[in-house]
């Protein structure tokens, strides 16, 4: 596992918890979690070539729209389920959101923080939506629908009385520093979070 968010949400999981991974890419995450936690987890997907690479890994998948609702899951069917870097691209955030805290006992969310510096200055000094490697596209064919800053979301989960359980935020090079920690919003180029309903 290279990717230092991954090792946080793993490290946030138990042994044989029972997983849900919605936008679950080419099932990366949820493999490391079966070989590293023996972890019971399905993946939902929409990409035909991700869902391909899922398979290939022996990862459970079906294929699913998120703006489409988990109507085909009952309450509290997972103990975890997960959303990396998919909450930006959904078109409604808050009732994707709602149905996960509805299925899983808890959330973990990944997202890229749009309140971070190098975002900003970008716009101030370039006058134009920003392209880096964590955010590639042009602002006409961007999958990110709904921009969101640490602030939003702390604020988010207050005014939905979501517990936030752990949250960790990251630089650049998916590190956490004192900067990430006293000026999250500021310095966090990638936030984590791990919350339940109250």
């Amino acid at each position: 596992m290279t990717r230092n968010d991954f090792k946080i949400i793993r490290d946030w999981i138990p042994d044989k918890a029972k997983v849900l991974d919605l936008g679950c890419g080419d099932g990366t995450l949820l493999a490391k979690l079966r070989d590293t936690r023996q972890i019971n987890g399905y993946g939902l997907e929409i990409d035909h070539h991700n869902i391909t690479e899922c398979i290939n890994k022996g990862v459970n998948v079906v294929e699913q729209d998120l703006d489409q609702g988990l109507s085909n899951f009952s309450n509290r069917s997972f103990d975890y389920v997960i959303m990396t870097q998919a909450l930006q691209a959904v078109e409604k955030p808050h009732l994707v959101l709602g149905e996960m805290l509805r299925v899983g006992r808890e959330a973990i969310i990944t997202f890229p923080n749009f309140g971070y510096w190098q975002v900003r200055s970008y716009l101030f000094f370039k006058g134009r939506m920003p392209v880096s490697k964590r955010l590639p596209y042009q602002w006409y064919d961007t999958p990110n629908i709904h921009l969101c800053t640490v602030r939003d979301f702390d604020a988010f989960c207050r005014e939905n009385h979501y517990r936030v359980l752990e949250r960790k935020v990251l630089n650049r090079h998916h590190q956490s520093n004192w900067a990430t920690r006293c000026l999250p919003n500021l310095f966090g180029e990638l936030a984590l979070y791990r919350v339940t309903q109250a």
